[in-house]
Formats: structure tokens, sequence, C-alpha cells
């Protein structure tokens, strides 16, 4: 068996809705379990909220989610961040991944040549996930 880490997302009635954007520009189809189809004791009102979901990005990555319950905390703040980085021949796809992702969030840092010789950049999704994007391998800026 292959061991895995992989982040998984918690959210607060909007798990479905991320994980869909998320697909929108990562690709993949997400594969979500409802938790009145898991067969967990929930309110009535949520029982189409997700219990799990996850979107298998084609190149290997994974992402999953769910909604918490009520009576779960869902923290507001996190020092968690997702980080996708390639070198110069993912930059393409990197680059499109940070404009994707970013629409509709803020940005911390803009996709750019830091001093270190990387495309760096920092962002907030618009479902408050924060991500770092690097490029590798590019040299310094020259100029």
């Amino acid at each position: 068996m292959t061991v895995t880490l992989n982040p998984y997302l918690g959210f607060r009635g909007e798990a479905r809705a991320a994980l869909a954007f998320y697909a929108s520009v990562l690709g993949g189809a997400p594969v979500i379990t409802t938790f009145a189809e898991g067969g967990m004791p929930h309110d009535p009102e949520h029982a189409d909220d997700v219990m799990h979901g996850q979107l298998d990005v084609p190149g290997g990555l994974t992402l999953m989610a769910s909604d918490a319950p009520a009576d779960m905390d869902v923290p507001t703040e996190s020092s968690v961040t997702i980080s996708l980085s390639g070198g110069p021949d993912d930059a393409d796809t990197l680059r499109g991944w940070y404009a994707g992702l970013s629409a509709g969030g803020s940005d911390v840092l803009p996709l750019e040549r830091a001093p270190w010789g990387d495309d760096f950049g920092m962002f907030t999704d618009r479902f408050g996930t924060g991500w770092m994007v690097t490029i590798s391998g590019l040299g310094p800026q020259e100029g």
C-alpha cells in the first residue's frame, strides 16, 4: 500500500461548491457522499451537505473536503496553506491554476519573479483557502 498525504478542507455548507470550483480549474470530477448517503445521523436540513468529497486531479493531485455539522467547529483561520509547485515545464499549467484559483479571492503576493529566482505567488481563494504557487528553476530575473 502507498501512503499519501493530501489536504482535507473543512467548510460549512460550501464543500460542494468549492470542489466544483477546484475541478473547473484543476480538472477531474468531484466524487461526493452526502450525510444522508453515508447514513450519518444529521440534521435533516443538512442531509445533502458533503460528508466526504474527493477530487482527483490529473497528474496525481488529490483534494478532499467536507461540510462540518453545526455542532463541530470550523476554524476561521488556519496556518495551513496548499502549495502547488513545479519547474519550467509546468509553468503554463501553474500560471493557469494561479489565475483560475485566485479569481474572486484576494492576492497576498502576485505571481512574479522572487529575489531567489523562482516565480512565486500567494493568494486566498473565494472560499478562504490559502494557496502558494512556485515555479522553480527559472533563474534570477534579468535586467
